[in-house]
């Protein structure tokens, strides 16, 4: 059943190079609320247990050291259909392949440094938000 409510992450890339706020931006004229919000870094114990799913992708490694090479800004946002139009808004993972216009094709610079995480089913956003915001902190 979809739900109203969607995670994401803007990944150390799109804050090195000064894009959040343009992110922050396209997300809120798409029609989004944002429901929680934070500024924050993880620590390499977090990633490794956020991305444990990949644990035996080779990929692992190195995912787990760039999302711990600088700050991120965790969020939950809200919006009908919040899931499915968030992945639609931030485009395929490989910025090559992202739709002109979405996130992705206006901010990553690769599929690895791709500027934004976006769940990518209803149960995996719940998950995802209670990993970084305990109840109080979501409105």
């Amino acid at each position: 059943m979809a739900t109203n409510r969607t995670f994401t992450m803007l990944k150390p890339d799109a804050l090195e190079n000064g894009q959040a706020g343009n992110i922050i931006q396209m997300i809120l004229d798409a029609g989004f609320a944002i429901k929680a919000m934070k500024y924050t870094r993880l620590s390499e114990e977090q990633a490794k247990k956020f991305y444990e799913v990949h644990a035996e992708r080779p990929f692992y490694g190195e995912l787990v050291e760039y999302m711990t090479s600088g700050p991120i800004i965790a969020a939950i946002l809200e919006k009908e259909n919040a899931m499915a139009d968030f992945r639609t808004l931030i485009g395929a993972t490989d910025p090559s392949e992202a739709a002109e216009g979405t996130i992705r094709a206006k901010y990553a610079e690769s599929k690895a440094k791709n500027a934004v995480h976006g769940s990518d089913s209803d149960e995996n956003a719940q998950i995802e938000g209670e990993f970084h915001f305990s109840a109080s902190e979501i409105y």
